[in-house]
């Protein structure tokens, strides 16, 4: 009986501790450049998103441009963004003009590749038009090492993992 009492706190202290750490998500990064058309104008924010597979805005993996006054001049994101306003940890500097291109890394969780997720490429530019999915494309692990097309201030993106 002694022993239980001895034994107990220390199987309730691991089991405790074991729930205590949480499994992290493996992830992948992600070297995305992105090369905009040959317009005039102001520069354009960008924010790519991870889209669940119904369609459903999950996560903000990059925004480009930091000036957050403009961010809901992106109305389908900000549907999203505002409500939650969650610390975005992945904002650069300036916007990006056209014809200029732009480098940046994303980090992907390893477990929505392959499953039906798709990744959002949505644009802005003041004064301009706006769009949602300037380039969309379905996440497999072949198409995050393809260069896509865009329709809008895009002219194309090329993700390369690292």
């Amino acid at each position: 009986m002694k022993l239980i009492f001895k034994i107990f706190p220390l199987i309730l202290l691991s089991a405790f501790t074991l729930l205590a750490f949480k499994t992290q998500t493996k992830s992948t990064n992600v070297k995305c450049m992105i090369q905009m058309t040959n317009y005039t104008g102001e520069g354009a924010y960008v924010v790519i998103s991870l889209i669940n597979p119904d369609g459903k805005y999950e996560e903000t993996l990059y925004v480009q441009g930091k000036d957050s006054e403009w961010y809901s001049e992106i109305p389908d994101w900000w549907k999203f963004y505002g409500k939650r306003r969650a610390n975005i940890d992945a904002i650069s500097g300036a916007t990006i003009s056209g014809g200029e291109r732009t480098i940046s890394v994303v980090k992907i969780a390893n477990d929505k590749i392959d499953s039906g997720y798709n990744i959002r490429f949505e644009t802005a530019v003041e004064d301009q038009e706006y769009y949602t999915d300037d380039v969309q494309f379905e996440l497999t692990s072949k198409s995050i090492k393809n260069k896509v097309e865009g329709k809008g201030f895009i002219r194309y993106i090329r993700m390369l993992p690292q």
